[in-house]
């Protein structure tokens, strides 16, 4: 009664099986990087000198929102 009704006829199977053509191409490693000392030197003063940057443009960004709202709020007591 609550059983499921199949098809009479199942679906044939595929015609067309997939079979790879090439196998997958060898892949060459990268030559080793040299890395001395004044590469690393060089990466980590980047580094300093652009979180520094980033921090002085924060601090600005900062210090500006601080003077907008102060003279926004100078102005408005100055029009009452």
């Amino acid at each position: 009664m609550f059983l499921p009704k199949y098809p009479v006829n199942p679906t044939p199977p595929p015609a067309h099986t997939h079979t790879p053509a090439d196998p997958m191409p060898v892949r060459h490693s990268l030559p080793p990087l040299a890395l001395d000392r004044h590469t690393v030197v060089a990466l980590v003063v980047g580094g300093v000198v652009l979180t520094a940057l980033l921090a002085a443009v924060a601090v600005t960004a900062i210090s500006v929102a601080i003077a907008a709202v102060v003279l926004r709020s100078m102005l408005r007591d100055h029009r009452r």
